[in-house]
């Protein structure tokens, strides 16, 4: 192995390091839901608001940060986000009421998701181009082991020790982050670009990014009708005990990491034909778990293939969009990874705040079924840009995704 690429490596896990530390602060409340609702007496839809609010954050502060950040140096600018992460996490664990506990929320948010955009292209920089998928897919195995490894366990701690206990490990969380960051990432970074409004507007006002960013928030999101209300589903549907529910949200986050892994591996040549199959799965299997989730062996099984094609989709998605900007706009390619993350966490609110809905309403059985149609409208619009693809094949001579 050359020095270049240890190098390399090293500063991949530094960022899946950080992604570790954000992917628990932003899915802990899934966990925790149940606790947040009975110490603050609230329903379960109104403590949900904690999901919604985050994710609306890193939909918002995501491409505006990114492009108010972009002359400021790429590690200065990790350590710095680091650091409002933990002052989030700080207040969240000090929060008194619903009020400061959701301003906590957004504070964390921010800083959630201008690391994701910016940690997506120093992963996809930091190796050759045939490898980019699978560096971006190093990165968000700290968001896989998050889910494998941080959230179980913070909702562990929550049980046995108060909610608030979760983030205050969250907050030691993030110091070994921000050291991990200080260490292991080069200081002779790329710069950020800097976005002119006109390469800006062209995010907006291009067809091929717009349809990647519809794809994203409804095949990412569509999970999260369910995802969100898996601890009461599990608990109240399914049947299982508060304990042997942080026990499946182990295996929930096992599936995750093996289907990320997956997920970068297939999308590094082709990545919409790669999503295209990963979506119509994952409808079929949102879809089957609205049948199968008042038994317990079966359920299981089901949720178990939630959680494989859960995160599955994430690095095709972001190295797609990385792709499209390098085609149609090559100077604002950060804020492109940046609006991605916003429609990722778009998807997110839009899911959560659907599950709330739905849970209220018709219960939360039915959230698996809507989740479904959800994704089964990212497979329509993922088999409408494979057919542009395929034309722009037919135009160029060769198929760039």
């Amino acid at each position: 192995m050359t020095l270049d690429k240890k190098r390399s490596i090293l500063a991949l896990l530094a960022l899946a390091a950080s992604a570790f530390a954000i992917g628990t602060t932003e899915f802990i409340s899934v966990g925790l839901l149940p606790l947040i609702a009975e110490d603050f007496q609230i329903s379960a839809s109104t403590s949900g608001l904690t999901v919604t609010l985050y994710a609306l954050g890193v939909t918002l502060g995501a491409p505006i940060l990114t492009s108010l950040t972009s002359s400021v140096s790429r590690k200065s600018l990790l350590l710095w986000i680091m650091i409002v992460f933990i002052a989030g996490n700080s207040l969240a664990a000090a929060a008194d009421g619903i009020v400061v506990l959701l301003i906590a929320r957004v504070i964390s948010a921010l800083s959630h998701g201008i690391f994701m955009s910016i940690g997506s292209t120093i992963a996809a920089d930091l190796v050759p181009e045939n490898r980019r998928a699978s560096a971006i897919s190093i990165m968000f195995s700290g968001l896989t082991v998050a889910t494998v490894t941080g959230v179980p366990l913070g909702t562990f701690i929550g049980q046995q020790f108060g909610w608030r206990a979760a983030f205050i490990a969250i907050v030691a969380v993030g110091i070994l982050a921000l050291i991990a960051n200080l260490l292991l990432i080069p200081s002779d970074l790329r710069a950020g670009t800097k976005a002119l409004l006109r390469d800006q507007l062209k995010l907006v006002t291009n067809g091929r990014l717009l349809l990647a960013f519809a794809i994203t928030a409804l095949g990412y999101g569509g999970t999260f009708v369910v995802f969100t209300y898996l601890s009461p589903l599990l608990h109240d549907i399914t049947g299982f005990k508060e304990k042997t529910v942080v026990a499946i949200l182990l295996g929930y986050g096992i599936a995750i990491a093996i289907g990320n892994m997956i997920g970068g591996k297939a999308a590094n040549r082709k990545p919409v034909a790669a999503l295209f199959y990963m979506f119509a799965f994952q409808s079929l299997v949102l879809f089957l778990l609205t049948f199968t989730a008042p038994f317990k062996t079966a359920g299981l099984v089901t949720i178990f293939f939630m959680g494989l094609l859960a995160f599955m989709n994430v690095p095709g998605l972001q190295v797609y969009v990385v792709m499209l900007a390098e085609r149609f706009a090559p100077n604002a390619k950060d804020v492109a990874s940046a609006v991605n993350i916003a429609a990722f966490n778009a998807g997110i609110a839009i899911g959560a705040y659907l599950g709330g809905i739905v849970t209220d309403t018709i219960g939360l059985i039915h959230t698996a079924w809507v989740g479904a149609v959800m994704v089964l409208g990212a497979v329509i619009l993922t088999g409408w840009s494979r057919a542009l693809e395929k034309k722009d094949e037919a135009a160029t001579g060769h198929c760039p995704a």
